[in-house]
């Protein structure tokens, strides 16, 4: 297993507020990859509404909002599984399908390596290269498939490279693994924000594949990290009535089954945010480019990659410029493949995306040597 650097992630707002004496409420995180707008105004007017539902058991098979999903997603409700959170899920099917050798397409987020080893597999790591812009050359991981492996994982689009694939290429990769029988796990946390949804969403190919599963979460399109709810998507019955039958009951509380119901039908709010997020994906991915001393890689996401190619400076000394004007970013060198030249962003509201723009040019052009 590959040892990672600790470094500060997007929910480590208290540790920040110790350690520089900022209150984590005055930090405009840029790590979190969280929707800017936050909670939508219908949610938080008439989810108050709803406190009497913590009386009561939520139904257990969660009928209403797996309906809702149903419809958000167009896939079968009787293929929607719900869960405390993504990481709840993520652990089931690792669990369930129990490979005892995965590859991961990487970097990428650390928890699937982690659930992999706590069930006693192992795992291998498919590299994104920074020659190929972090973009997945598909002939090479086909060709790299074997009967050796039991488990694919994907995160589509990548965390933290904003990288994605295209449903057709994920065909092609879903009729390899067939051929391997080898399971897909894609996890979808950010393709809501996508601009090009439709070439990506790999939902529909749930009815036509049963290695095959989508996982799908609130905590950073409907910004809401706090009420745990996850969703997985997977065509393959049995492998669901398997999981059905030793998944902890009621693990989505009674708030978030309503909550839940309500975010996915608000349409005003879901079409709020994809033009937010297009718009500033354009302009502050324009503004990057233009700075010298930065290569910035194509971003699919609401978050996008970038690597410090100026002597003299790297992403602790941005980290820390950016914090001690309240703003946090992401130092990349956590992740797999990736060193300190590397850190991420995401796009929050035109004003602080502005001012962080500020402190990222101003912290290149007072690099020492330059």
């Amino acid at each position: 297993m590959l040892k990672h650097k600790d470094h500060f992630h997007g929910s480590d707002l208290e540790k920040i507020e110790q350690i520089y004496g900022i209150r984590k409420e005055d930090i405009v995180s840029f790590s979190a990859n969280v929707n800017p707008l936050g909670l939508s105004g219908r949610l938080s007017k008439e989810l108050a509404s709803h406190l009497d539902v913590i009386s009561s058991y939520p139904d257990r098979e969660y009928t209403k909002l797996r309906n809702v999903i149903s419809s958000y997603t167009d896939a079968s409700a009787d293929s929607i599984m719900v869960g405390n959170g993504s990481t709840e899920l993520i652990s089931l099917f690792i669990k369930m399908v129990s490979p005892k050798k995965a590859m991961i397409i990487g970097p990428t987020y650390s928890e699937y390596e982690r659930e992999l080893s706590l069930g006693g597999g192992s795992s291998l790591y498919f590299p994104l290269r920074e020659e190929d812009g972090f973009v997945l050359n598909t002939d090479e991981l086909i060709g790299s498939l074997n009967e050796s492996i039991d488990m694919l994982i994907m995160c589509n689009p990548n965390n933290p490279t904003s990288s994605a694939v295209t449903r057709h290429e994920m065909r092609r990769i879903l009729d390899a693994c067939k051929t391997h029988d080898i399971f897909v796990l894609i996890d979808e946390t950010y393709v809501e924000f996508a601009e090009d949804y439709d070439a990506i969403n790999c939902v529909p190919l749930t009815s036509s594949y049963n290695n095959l599963c989508i996982l799908r979460g609130i905590s950073k399109f409907f910004a809401s990290p706090g009420l745990r709810l996850g969703y997985a998507i997977c065509g393959n019955a049995d492998l669901m009535s398997e999981i059905n039958a030793v998944k902890d009951p009621w693990t989505i509380n009674s708030l978030a089954e309503i909550a839940g119901q309500l975010m996915f039908s608000d349409s005003e709010y879901i079409k709020a945010t994809k033009e937010l997020i297009s718009s500033e994906r354009r302009k502050v991915t324009s503004a990057l480019r233009a700075m010298d001393g930065l290569k910035v890689y194509e971003p699919t996401a609401n978050f996008v990659l970038c690597r410090i190619t100026k002597e003299n400076v790297d992403a602790d000394i941005l980290f820390d410029n950016a914090i001690r004007r309240n703003m946090m970013i992401r130092n990349c060198s956590s992740f797999p493949f990736l060193n300190n030249s590397y850190f991420r962003i995401c796009f929050m509201n035109p004003s602080d995306n502005a001012k962080l723009l500020d402190v990222i040019s101003d912290t290149l052009r007072s690099a020492k040597g330059s």
